[in-house]
């Protein structure tokens, strides 16, 4: 079972800086995703299109965050050749900085929204809907990036949990919007860039939860994509027992 001191035992230490380094770096990047989605999904609510257009702004720094972390475990995979739990490691973190990337393109494709609603005016028919699940989803992927910096398995198993709830709070406030339009056709614009949001925030869940599921193999060496929930937390029990 791996945790904090195992990647504290090399005998270089460049080595070891390397490796802080470039996890500082994920998480430094992580940092400012958590932010695009929270301001995303304000300004979606206030109809601000001035905090809208620094959310797509900010994703260029993003995707600069990306390919300098890439280039950082491609010189690491090059140099140091690491095995076992390093190589396990350096493999996490480039998979984990894919799933931050796209977060931050769905935060800039909710930022859009609201600046197309800004332009629209009118109401938010979906504000508790949106409000709540971008608070879960924000949580999740608080829960997901503490569990990677800790390597906390319990914490990770808990976030892809409750990507289920999210998936059923999405359903529901779809099926909800769809009512909406057939009752009043003249919303379906309107209520179509709520979906749209919608849909983005749902995705964000899903790859909050992958980065859950990249810190469940990185810890036990479990591969638990596309496993359902009660078996997932009955193959991470029974790994901590081996």
């Amino acid at each position: 079972m791996l945790n904090q001191d195992s990647y504290k035992q090399h005998i270089s230490g460049q080595f070891n800086a390397e490796l802080d380094a470039v996890k500082n770096h994920l998480l430094e990047m992580g940092g400012l995703v958590e932010q695009q989605v929270a301001r995303s999904v304000e300004c979606l609510l206030s109809r601000d299109s001035g905090v809208a257009e620094d959310v797509v702004a900010t994703d260029e720094a993003v995707n600069d965050l990306e390919i300098s972390i890439d280039e950082e475990v491609s010189r690491i995979l090059a140099r140091r050749q690491p095995a076992a739990s390093d190589l396990r490691l350096v493999l996490a973190i480039a998979k984990v900085i894919t799933d931050l990337e796209r977060i931050g393109d769905e935060a800039s494709k909710i930022a859009r929204q609201a600046i197309k609603a800004a332009e629209e005016g009118g109401q938010t028919r979906t504000f508790v809907e949106i409000r709540h699940i971008g608070v879960h989803v924000g949580d999740m992927l608080r829960k997901a990036l503490d569990a990677f910096a800790r390597l906390d398995v319990d914490q990770a198993v808990e976030v892809v949990v409750a990507d289920r709830d999210v998936d059923a709070e999405y359903a529901t406030a779809m099926r909800s919007l769809v009512t909406f339009m057939m009752e009043d056709p003249r919303t379906i614009g309107p209520v179509l860039g709520q979906m749209w949001a919608l849909r983005s925030l749902e995705r964000v869940g899903d790859h909050a939860a992958n980065i859950a599921e990249h810190v469940i193999y990185l810890v036990r060496g479990l591969n638990v994509r596309h496993v359902e929930p009660d078996e997932l937390i009955a193959q991470v029990e029974d790994s901590e027992t081996e």
